[in-house]
Parts: C-alpha cells; sequence; structure tokens
C-alpha cells in the first residue's frame, strides 16, 4: 500500500481526477440531456442507474487493464519479427496511444470547426428503458476514452480506479457549474485534449519499449508540460478578468438544459 502513497501517485491522481473530470463533461451533459426527456418521475431512477453503472462499468475495464499489464514479458509476436519481441500490454499501449492521439485530435477538429451536436440530439420524449440503453451506449463510448487516459496518466490500477470514481461523484453533483465554467474557458477544454496527444504520445513510445520509456521517465516531462501549461492558463485567466472586453471563442459542444420540461406534467 505504501507505494499508493508516493509522490509520484499523488500527483498522477490529481491530474487524472482533473482531466477525467475536464474531459467527461460531454458525457455527463449527453446522459443529461437524455435524462431531461424522461419523466419527472423516472429522471431520478435513470440518474442513479448511470451514476452505478458508469462506476461498475469503468472499474471492470481498469480491472482488465490491470490484468493487461500483468502479462507484459509473454510475447505474442516473437523478437525475430522486429528484432524485439511484443506482448499483449504493449500491443494494446500502442493501439490505445493511437487511438487517443487520432480521438483528441479530431475532437479538438469537432469542437473548434465541426457541426453544432445539439442540431443532432433528438428532444423527443421516451421511455426508461429507452433512456437506459441510450445511457449505457454514450456511456460506453466515453468509458474507452476514460480508460485510456487512466492507463497513460497513472501507474497503479487502484489510483486509476479510485481517480475515475472521484471524478465521476464531481461530476454527478456539480456538472451544470463545472460546464458553465468551461464554456465560459474553452481553453481548458483544448489544453486538456492537447495533453491527451502527449499521453498518446507516451502510450506509444511506452508500448514499443517500456524500458527505455521508464529510464527516460516519461511521464515526469508530461506532468511538467502539464503543470507549466495549466499554471500559464490560470494567469491568463486572471489577467483576463481584469479587462472589461474580452472575445471568448465559443466551441461546439452539446448544451446542458437545467429544467426538465416533463416535470411539471408529472406532478
Amino acid at each position: 500500500m505504501e507505494h499508493l502513497f508516493t509522490s509520484e501517485s499523488l500527483i498522477s491522481f490529481l491530474i487524472l481526477v482533473i482531466l477525467e473530470v475536464v474531459l467527461g463533461i460531454d458525457n455527463v451533459i449527453f446522459v443529461s440531456i437524455i435524462m431531461n426527456r424522461l419523466p419527472g418521475k423516472d429522471e431520478k431512477k435513470a440518474r442513479t442507474f448511470w451514476m452505478i453503472s458508469g462506476m461498475i462499468m469503468r472499474s471492470l475495464l481498469l480491472m482488465g487493464l490491470g490484468w493487461l499489464l500483468a502479462q507484459k514479458g509473454k510475447y505474442i509476436i516473437p523478437e525475430s519479427w522486429f528484432g524485439k519481441g511484443f506482448d499483449l500490454a504493449s500491443l494494446v499501449m500502442l493501439g490505445g496511444g493511437l487511438f487517443l492521439i487520432f480521438k483528441s485530435v479530431k475532437e479538438i477538429h469537432g469542437k473548434l470547426e465541426g457541426e453544432d451536436p445539439n442540431l443532432a440530439i433528438n428532444k423527443k420524449r421516451i421511455t426508461l428503458s429507452q433512456a437506459l440503453v441510450q445511457i449505457i451506449v454514450i456511456d460506453a463510448v466515453f468509458s474507452f476514452d476514460s480508460i485510456i487516459t487512466a492507463g497513460g496518466t497513472a501507474k497503479y490500477v487502484e489510483i486509476m480506479i479510485a481517480a475515475v470514481i472521484i471524478a465521476m461523484i464531481v461530476m454527478f453533483l456539480f456538472s451544470p457549474k463545472i460546464s458553465a465554467f468551461i464554456h465560459k474557458h474553452p481553453t481548458l477544454k483544448m489544453l486538456a485534449l492537447s495533453f491527451l496527444v502527449m499521453i498518446g504520445l507516451s502510450l506509444i513510445i511506452e508500448g514499443w519499449d517500456s524500458e527505455k520509456a521508464h529510464d527516460l521517465h516519461l511521464k515526469n516531462y508530461i506532468y511538467f508540460g502539464m503543470a507549466f501549461s495549466f499554471i500559464v492558463e490560470l494567469l491568463n485567466m486572471t489577467m483576463l478578468n481584469r479587462q472589461k472586453k474580452r472575445h471568448v471563442v465559443k466551441l461546439n459542444e452539446p448544451v446542458l438544459e437545467e429544467e426538465n420540461p416533463y416535470s411539471d406534467q408529472a406532478k
């Protein structure tokens, strides 16, 4: 248990919680929009289901990731092919890193130049069973990004699970306020997505040669880059808040409706 309370573990835990909250807010908003299409009496049931199922799904996926990391050294691709062997964990890291870079760049493009996601949202009333199915599908899509991010940020599965659960609780309780803050400061979203590109690159390097990646202390450099960028952004935000006139770029992102249009009908 001592390894969970080292400075490296605590820093990775804090960074992972922040990343999961900032990057996972779209997941919460999409799920909340689905729940807002339910009658008021079913909304609480759907919210509870989403909270519990989301934690269980992510925890199980992280345990599976822990099992994959334990397969290091058991080569699937022999050394004779590329001059070095690849085990299942290395292949997952290579694939996950490429996926993370692709998905991050695609999302940056979508946020800045893509279509408005609110135009594609169907706002018709739905049943509880339909809502639960849609929540599972959306949560599964976002969970994959979350798990790969956790694997590239933290070293121990216990840290990953704790960070993801705390991030989900924070998003569950404060999603409207977090969404409004990120909407007011879109640079935070872009920084978080840029960090994912860095994490994806570190996963590729670690998947290709984990020993050299460990010797280079890649994660320490990534943590430094994240911290430095975050401090610079805080200074920028402080300076901009003092200015009366400021131009804020509006990202293409889903908008969370705070009031349920069917709540009054259910009373």
